[in-house]
């Protein structure tokens, strides 16, 4: 409490932090807190399950107990937006054909992609990158 944390892990934290523009607090070390916690038994101390009922006066609880999720790229709608002309000048028949790609078979699960017919995110990225790689060696 008097060493680790100042002159570790805060100090980590706050580096950190600063280095990316963003402005960290620390809530768990909020004096009343910690008075708590120190005064608790360690089983208690140690389960989330204290934090969880906190929580529940604040938040719906079908908000706290689900199931962990990830973090996922919006790339359906990247490519049909921001990303499409990249995409589309990579997925080029001719640039295609370049790399031994099936310009055929990827041209129409672009058109489908991008017409919203289905979803062809996972299979076109790989291709993108590919012809991204490729189209970048050529500079070099």
């Amino acid at each position: 409490m008097n060493t680790y944390l100042p002159d570790d892990i805060l100090t980590k934290v706050d580096r950190a932090s600063m280095a990316n523009g963003l402005e960290v607090r620390v809530p768990f070390l909020d004096e009343n807190l910690v008075k708590l916690t120190w005064s608790m038994n360690s089983k208690d101390k140690s389960s989330k399950k204290l934090l969880k009922n906190i929580l529940y006066k604040y938040v719906p609880k079908n908000l706290v107990s689900r199931p962990k999720m990830g973090f996922s790229v919006p790339l359906e709608k990247w490519l049909k937006g921001p990303l499409k002309d990249w995409a589309d000048d990579l997925l080029q028949k001719k640039n295609l054909n370049e790399n031994y790609v099936d310009a055929h078979k990827i041209r129409k699960k672009w058109t489908e992609h991008i017409s919203g017919s289905r979803n062809w995110q996972y299979q076109l990225w790989p291709v993108l990158i590919y012809q991204s790689w490729k189209k970048y060696l050529k500079f070099y």
